[in-house]
C-alpha cells in the first residue's frame, strides 16, 4: 500500500510546452509532484521543472518518444525509480502535420499521426493501468486523455487523419472507461478548441492561432491554462468517468 502521507505523482506526456507545461504548473501548485515527460526538448522541460521547483514544488524531466514502446516502457521504468508511484496519467503529448486533403496524404503520414496520437497514449495507459489497478495490485487513479473538437468536428480540409486519431482517443476513453471502472481508475477527457499553442506553428500552420478566434462564438481562441484547469478538475472528479469534456469556446 502507498504512504498517504507522499504527495500524489502525475506523468504528464508532452509536458514541456502548451497545453502540458500549463497542466504540469497548475499541478505542482495543486500539490502533486509532477513527472514532466519530453521527446527532445531538453531545455523547455527543465524550464518547467524549474519553474515547479522555484515554486516550492517537486518535478522531474523524464526524456521518452511516446511513438516507440521502448521509450515508453523506459519512461515508466523511470517513474517507478525517481517517484515511486503513478496517481494520473495524462495523455496529452500529440502532433497534427500540415493542412491536406485526404487525396494528398501519403501513408506515412498516416501511421505517424496514428502512431504519436493513438498508438503512444493506449501504451501508456497499459503501463499506468498496471500500476494503478486494484486488479494489479495498486490503489487506484485516474488516466485523463486530451482530445480534440476536431474528433466531433472532422477536420475537413485541413487534417481528417489527425480529427480521426482523436475519435479513436475518443473511443479509448469511453472503453477504457467501463473497463476500468471495477479497478479503482476512472478514465476522462477533455476535447480542447484553438488553444494558444505552438503546434499548429509546427505544422506550418501558425496563422490559424490569429485567424480562428473570429470564428468562435466566445470571440477568441483558448489559453493552455484554461485546457489546464479541466484537466486538473477531471483529476479530482471522483464521480465523472468515461466523460468528454469540451473546452473550445462554444463551437
Amino acid at each position: 500500500m502507498r504512504d498517504d502521507a507522499s504527495p500524489r505523482v502525475m506523468l504528464i506526456t508532452g509536458a514541456g510546452r502548451g497545453i502540458g507545461a500549463a497542466t504540469a504548473r497548475m499541478a505542482a501548485k495543486r500539490g502533486y509532484a509532477v513527472a514532466v515527460n519530453y521527446r527532445s526538448d531538453r531545455a523547455s522541460a527543465d524550464g518547467v521543472v524549474g519553474d515547479i521547483e522555484a515554486a516550492g514544488g517537486r518535478a522531474i524531466a523524464i526524456q521518452a518518444d511516446v511513438a516507440d514502446e521502448a521509450g515508453i516502457l523506459s519512461l515508466f521504468e523511470t517513474l517507478d525509480h525517481e517517484l515511486g508511484r503513478l496517481d494520473v496519467l495524462v495523455n496529452n503529448a500529440g502532433v497534427v502535420d500540415i493542412n491536406r486533403r485526404v487525396e494528398d496524404m501519403d501513408v506515412s503520414r498516416v501511421e505517424r499521426m496514428m502512431r504519436i496520437n493513438v498508438a503512444g497514449p493506449l501504451i501508456c495507459a497499459r503501463e499506468a493501468i498496471k500500476r494503478m489497478s486494484t486488479r494489479h495490485g495498486g490503489d487506484g487513479g485516474v488516466i485523463i486523455n486530451v482530445s480534440s473538437v476536431a474528433a466531433r468536428l472532422g477536420g475537413a480540409d485541413e487534417y481528417v487523419d489527425y480529427a480521426a486519431s482523436k475519435g479513436a482517443i475518443d473511443s479509448l476513453t469511453k472503453g477504457l472507461a467501463r473497463e476500468l471502472a471495477a479497478d479503482g481508475i476512472r478514465v476522462n477527457a477533455v476535447r480542447p478548441g484553438v488553444i494558444r499553442t505552438d503546434i499548429h506553428a509546427s505544422a506550418d500552420n501558425a496563422g490559424k492561432v490569429d485567424t480562428a478566434g473570429t470564428r468562435i462564438p466566445l470571440g477568441r481562441i483558448g489559453e493552455p491554462e484554461e485546457i489546464a484547469d479541466g484537466i486538473l478538475w477531471l483529476a479530482d472528479a471522483g464521480f465523472c468517468t468515461g466523460s468528454l469534456i469540451d473546452i473550445d469556446g462554444g463551437v
